[in-house]
């Protein structure tokens, strides 16, 4: 697909998450391959950080079997994170910009050296200087939350907003921390880190070799959110919505119109 044609599709899905307004599919129309989706992805982040936007780290997306059945979608596919989506731990959270505002369970690096394109899992644990409970927003631009895989990897993997609750030193073991996922007091979704791969820090390598292919390797500071350990929760207006993981604590945020 020629630039011309990738930048006009980023600019729809730009304007769509600018606006909080759904559109029709389009990947299977276009004929997008994966690699043409990416570059999607990667024009609508370029209009973000030109509008003043950081980047901050990536997403990994479909890195649970849950949310890989919940999406109807089956394989791991990647996002990029910039500042403009961070929201505070215990913040109110506006959900008005948003189309279809969901909320995911999952475990958040944060990267105190550049990763290699292919670490070994030693080297990525090396990389990490702490590890913290997070919770996604994911938010689908298209109609009735419905997409192909084309569709979801060029808006962005989903990914919308992240909340990082308490930061932790990355000794102890993550590979299987229960989790669970309240609204409003009662219990959505049960589950544990090893929901995630088997053990997140596969998603950390797996976001190393993926990032690094596109030409934008893993840098320190960055955040790489591991995935979703279970699959994910709408959210709506005047919701308490709260993370309790095991050994690393809480995270939560309210919503509001």
């Amino acid at each position: 697909m020629n630039q011309e044609r990738i930048s006009l599709l980023a600019q729809r899905l730009d304007d769509a998450a600018l606006y909080g307004r759904a559109i029709p599919q389009f990947a299977e129309a276009e004929g997008l391959s994966m690699q043409d989706a990416y570059a999607v992805q990667a024009t609508a982040i370029a209009r973000r950080l030109q509008r003043g936007e950081h980047r901050t780290g990536v997403k990994m997306g479909l890195t649970s079997r849950a949310k890989m059945v919940q999406v109807g979608v089956h394989d791991v596919i990647w996002g990029r994170l910039t500042d403009a989506m961070a929201e505070a731990d215990g913040a109110p959270l506006s959900l008005g910009r948003f189309v279809h505002p969901r909320v995911e369970p999952e475990l958040a690096f944060l990267l105190r050296q550049p990763l290699p394109a292919k670490p070994s899992m030693a080297e990525a644990l090396e990389a990490v200087a702490a590890i913290a409970p997070a919770l996604e927003i994911i938010d689908s631009r298209f109609e009735n939350f419905k997409f192909s895989l084309g569709d979801v990897i060029a808006d962005n993997a989903s990914s919308s907003g992240y909340v990082i609750g308490p930061w932790h030193a990355p000794g102890q073991d993550f590979s299987n921390l229960g989790l669970v996922l309240s609204i409003d007091g009662v219990a959505r979704q049960v589950g544990s880190t090893a929901g995630i791969l088997g053990n997140p820090l596969r998603s950390l390598v797996s976001a190393a070799v993926m990032s690094a292919a596109a030409g934008e390797p893993l840098q320190a500071g960055w955040i790489v959110m591991a995935g979703g350990a279970t699959a994910a929760e709408p959210l709506n207006p005047g919701q308490h919505v709260l993370l309790e993981m095991q050994c690393l604590g809480r995270v939560e945020f309210n919503t509001t119109v």
